[in-house]
């Protein structure tokens, strides 16, 4: 939009004008106080306000979305916003400021603001679909949209409806030169990722598809790919999930590669044309794109199926109708999908309470079009702006007169022009335009747009504002300006010349049965959603209304709805064809300010009165600027005014009574009772801030008073407290310093009772040490004595001894010195032996050499009780479990050290017993439920088949009284045989895990037989199995060492033989059934 002008109808009930719009003025902003009125000095005013850029304007927007949501929110009544002008004058974008106000003047608060925000981001997404670039407007609106945004009691949005009108949905399929397909298509193949372009089978590049104009394809200052991420991103605020948008972009697709279908004609026998699609590779692609059958689309591009009543009857389509199959299709695709997208944002933004509601509509539709080519979409559209212009002239200046009339006030007669007859030319009933082409449309026989032509010729010749050469007027027959083909209307905004080709199909509006049908079997849930009559089972023989007939209908509800709230008005000029700012073209500003009436909008203000408003409603608002009437007027509401307005000395000539209102004639005597009002309200305003801040003082001061009072209480029990506290303390200190001249005293003289205790002490001490020291000097020296005379008697019986065996040593000198010597060794090898011991591990071999020969005996039991001993020690270091493994290690090699050769490579093996671990397996969580038993021992083992001798994978598992086998994949038990049925396990003294478990005859277990296994823990297996036998039966089970040993298999006894052989698979043993009495094991 480059310009716009705007005009309003005020509200009856409240007005609020500022100032400021009569102060510092751009030429002048109220066209009711232009001097003098008349086409030239509107549009100078016009065209002086536009240099200055005083007509567009922000603030003339939001003034007008402020008394509207004012009125709605203080007054209670329905709004609605009438945006009117030709197309590309600046509609869509005046519709997007009233709505962008209107959401930020309201409330806040998370819902409030999302609640805006979807209302606000509803528009980008249908204007993506709904609008495109024509040669007017790079931004023109192809539907019409007429929103009611719903308020509650505190005029905040709750949520809102929106309606759309016509959509051109021909432009689907062909656009004029200079123009473009809906923006969609292009923000798509723009702004989609390449995964998202071949997710729907698309190519970036815009001559790829017939349904888009390259001549146009981009536009100067539109980044499609941007605006691409913009809807998409209101899509999701909007509320669209992630697979509803998807399926959008899907149906979007197929569209767009609907105009590749292209179609070949070929004949058949009977000579009948018929046609087909000559490349089938775009139809597959729109197939899997959405879930139809191909051979169920194709079928339908060919054929039409007619029913009437109970018969069927299958046509072929030439090429041209297979053509308009394809192009009708895409046209109710995608306008379908539009109305789709429509409700669906209608879900989301509806009010979710049912409080009532006020109402604010705003109208956003199609402005006025003459274009070189108009058919039959410019003709509705330009119907539904008459009937806009019409409700205008009824609410506004038909209404204003006749308001006069009512309230008996006098007043001067402004003709305008009233656009009736020429709404009831396009709807009448009987010989409207529309009524004829639905008549035509329904007739039997051959229909043409030139038949709808010579009807019009018939009907409409005498009508003053159509125009057709081959009507029966003469004064058109000699007019070279209009075509034969075309009809012309004299519409309010001007003559527009139709032409006539198409009307009758645009009108039928006519999509095939047969692509209904096939539209409804699609898997897509989207499409099939769309075509409901598609169903088979919901087939409707009755014709569809046309689309003139549904306009119509739809038109006259939308000026039901309007009639019912109170309008305003933004009628938008536009200044150039050019789309370029800051160029202003006088002719074509003047044409609109002719059809749009806006001078005799003026005329009848400036004839009549600029506001009015009734008694009640206008002495409340002004009752405060008359001491008679303030703060309550007793009398009638009039009889209060008048006083009022005496009061004022307001000159009788600028106001008159009505029976129901006031009326003031100049908006200067409405601006001098705002601002007396406003001042009155400031002196008010003092004047209870002066009572508030009087009541607050002095309510402060009490609350002062009081405080002080309290304070002072508080202040006075702290402070004797804080006084008795101080002569408390001060009597501690006083207390302790007697009490310490008292403890100083006593201890002074209890030192000196102990330092004479002490001194006593010490004297005796001496004394008793004097003593002491003498009697010790006596013992002494008595000892002494003794001694020596001990000492002389052992000398002397010495001397007496020696004389006694001196005869005797020569005799027994030899084995004297020979015991000494050998005491002597004996002690010395013991502390050699002591300084040299070995480590204390057990499986240490060294051991200190012998020193002499006769110490040998001595050396090896020596080395057998240290062995021992280290032995002991060594195992007072066990825990139970590693005793009880060792226990199990002992017995294994008892049974099988230097009988069996896989012995040596089990004595490193730690058998662990459990290697399933079953326990924490979630696998055999139904095998450990069936066990109740400790399991001893859970491995998996391959059980020999007692027929052919192959392996089966088994589980093996011992417990204290059973041995079982189950299944290895499913954990089910298939044997159980207890401990007390096992006689002996037999193998062989090689090295395999080759072994046989033996039962007891006649046993229940040995139903079948004995069992043979082989198993990598033989050793383990077979110690196992041997402690538990004999810890539960306490006797010894038989283990039996032999390469070859029986086995009894059902009845038979067979003997198992172990040779040496060549292995095919290795080194790993193989078993092998020779006859029924014998069964070989081949061993590495």
């Amino acid at each position: 939009m480059v310009g716009g002008l705007q005009f309003k109808r005020e509200t009856m009930a409240k007005m609020e004008v500022k100032t400021s719009l009569l102060d510092n003025m751009i030429g002048v902003g109220d066209m009711v106080l232009l001097e003098p009125l008349n086409e030239e000095t509107f549009i100078n005013n016009l065209k002086k306000r536009f240099d200055h850029n005083e007509i567009y304007n922000v603030f003339l927007h939001f003034a007008l979305s402020d008394e509207a949501y004012r009125s709605l929110r203080d007054q209670d009544k329905d709004q609605c916003i009438l945006i009117t002008g030709e197309s590309g004058a600046g509609k869509t974008e005046a519709s997007k400021l009233v709505m962008s106000y209107v959401a930020a003047v309201c409330g806040k608060g998370a819902e409030v603001n999302q609640v805006k925000e979807q209302l606000l981001q509803s528009n980008p997404v249908l204007e993506a679909f709904g609008n495109a670039k024509t040669v007017r407007n790079d931004n023109s609106s192809r539907f019409g949209k007429y929103m009611d945004i719903e308020f509650d009691f505190k005029g905040d949005p709750l949520g809102g409806v929106i309606s759309n009108y016509l959509l051109e949905k021909s432009r689907v399929v062909k656009q004029p030169r200079g123009e473009r397909n809906f923006h969609v298509f292009y923000q798509l193949l723009s702004g989609a990722s390449e995964e998202l372009l071949n997710k729907l089978k698309l190519e970036r590049d815009f001559s790829r598809y017939n349904y888009l104009s390259l001549d146009s394809a981009k536009v100067n200052g539109v980044d499609d790919a941007a605006n691409f991420r913009t809807v998409r991103n209101a899509m999701q605020i909007v509320g669209f999930m992630d697979h509803e948008a998807e399926s959008v972009l899907e149906v979007v697709a197929a569209v767009l590669k609907l105009g590749n279908i292209e179609f070949k004609p070929e004949s058949r026998v009977n000579g009948l044309d018929e046609s087909k699609i000559k490349d089938k590779n775009e139809l597959k692609e729109i197939c899997e794109l959405t879930g139809i059958d191909q051979s169920v689309l194709e079928r339908a591009f060919s054929f039409r199926t007619v029913e009437a009543k109970q018969e069927k009857v299958s046509t072929t389509l030439n090429v041209a109708q297979a053509y308009y199959a394809r192009d009708a299709l895409a046209k109710n695709l995608y306008s379908r999908l539009f109305s789709w997208l429509v409700n669906r944002i209608n879900e989301s933004i509806k009010a979710q309470t049912k409080v009532r509601k006020k109402v604010m509509g705003v109208l956003d539709i199609y402005g006025f079009e003459i274009f070189e080519d108009n058919s039959f979409e410019q003709f509705i559209i330009n119907y539904c702006n008459e009937k806009l212009q019409q409700i205008f002239i009824e609410l506004t200046l038909k209404e204003e007169q006749e308001e006069y009339i009512r309230e008996d006030i006098e007043w001067t007669h402004i003709d305008y022009f009233n656009n009736a007859i020429i709404c009831d030319l396009i709807e009448n009933n009987t010989n409207g335009i529309l009524a004829m082409l639905d008549e035509e449309c329904l007739r039997p026989g051959t229909v043409t747009d030139e038949t709808f032509l010579e009807k019009l010729n018939q009907v409409c010749a005498t009508h003053q504002h159509f125009e057709s050469r081959m009507s029966k007027c003469s004064r058109f027959l000699n007019d070279t300006t209009l075509p034969h083909s075309c009809f012309r209307i004299q519409h309010y905004a001007g003559k527009v010349l139709y032409q006539v080709e198409g009307f009758v199909d645009k009108n039928n509006d006519l999509l095939y049965r047969d692509l209904s049908q096939a539209m409804w079997k699609a898997s897509h849930g989207l499409i099939k959603s769309l075509f409901p009559e598609g169903n088979p089972t919901k087939i409707n023989l009755k014709r569809p209304p046309t689309a003139g007939s549904q306009f119509k209908a739809s038109v006259a509800t939308l000026m039901k709805n309007l009639q019912t709230k109170n309008p305003n008005y933004i009628r938008c000029i536009k200044p150039n064809d050019k789309k370029a700012a800051h160029i202003f073209n006088e002719a074509l500003v003047c044409h609109q300010i002719r059809y749009l009436g806006l001078l005799e909008n003026v005329r009848v203000r400036r004839a009549g009165y600029a506001f009015r408003q009734a008694y009640e409603p206008c002495l409340e608002r002004y009752k405060m600027l008359c001491k008679q009437t303030w703060p309550h007027w007793k009398g009638p509401a009039r009889s209060g005014v008048e006083v009022l307005f005496n009061e004022l000395e307001i000159p009788v000539e600028e106001y008159s009574f009505g029976r129901s209102k006031i009326f003031i004639r100049n908006p200067r005597t409405l601006f001098k009772l705002e601002d007396l009002r406003k001042q009155r309200l400031e002196d008010l305003a003092t004047l209870i801030q002066k009572i508030y801040r009087g009541w607050k003082c002095r309510t402060h001061f009490l609350l002062m008073k009081k405080s002080q009072i309290v304070i002072a209480a508080w202040y006075r029990r702290y402070a004797q407290q804080k006084r008795y506290q101080q002569i408390k303390s001060s009597a501690l200190v006083i207390q302790s310093y007697i009490r310490g001249w008292k403890a100083r005293k006593i201890l002074r003289e209890l030192k000196h009772q102990k330092r004479c205790q002490e001194a006593v002490t010490t004297i005796a001490a001496y004394w008793h040490g004097t003593q002491a020291r003498r009697e010790l000097k006596r013992l002494k020296e008595e000892a002494r004595r003794k001694h020596a005379v001990a000492v002389i008697w052992a000398y002397w019986l010495g001397l007496k001894v020696r004389r006694e065996y001196r005869k005797f040593f020569r005799a027994n000198a030899g084995k004297k010195i020979y015991e000494f010597t050998l005491q002597r060794i004996v002690q010395k090898y013991f502390l050699e032996m002591k300084n040299k011991m070995p480590s204390l591990s057990p499986i240490d071999k060294n051991w200190p050499s012998r020193p002499y020969l006769f110490l040998d005996s001595t050396h090896k039991e020596l080395k057998r009780i240290f062995h021992l001993w280290r032995c002991k020690k060594y195992r007072d270091q066990f825990t139970d479990q590693q005793k009880l493994i060792y226990e199990e290690k002992l017995e294994a090699s008892e049974l099988f050290k230097d009988k069996k050769a896989l012995y040596p490579s089990s004595v490193g093996q730690p058998f662990q017993g459990a290697y399933l671990e079953i326990n924490k397996n979630p696998k055999y969580k139904k095998l450990k439920d069936a066990i109740e038993e400790k399991i001893i021992i859970a491995e998996v083992v391959n059980k020999i088949n007692r027929a052919n001798g192959k392996s089966t994978s088994r589980i093996f598992l011992l417990t204290n009284n059973n041995l079982l086998l189950a299944d290895q994949k499913s954990g089910q038990i298939k044997s159980e045989v207890p401990l007390v049925d096992v006689t002996k396990v037999s193998m062989s003294s090689q090295n395999d895990g080759f072994f046989a478990v033996h039962l007891k005859e006649g046993s229940e277990a040995a139903s079948k037989g004995d069992f043979l296994f082989s198993s990598d823990h033989l050793i383990e297996m077979a110690t196992k199995l041997y402690r538990t036998t004999l810890s539960q039966t306490k006797q010894k089970l038989n283990i039996e060492i032999s390469d070859e040993f029986l086995v009894q298999f059902r009845q038979d006894k067979v003997c198992v033989k172990f040779i040496q052989g060549n292995q095919k698979n290795g080194s790993v043993p193989t078993c092998k059934r020779k006859n029924n009495r014998l069964l070989e094991v081949a061993v590495p």
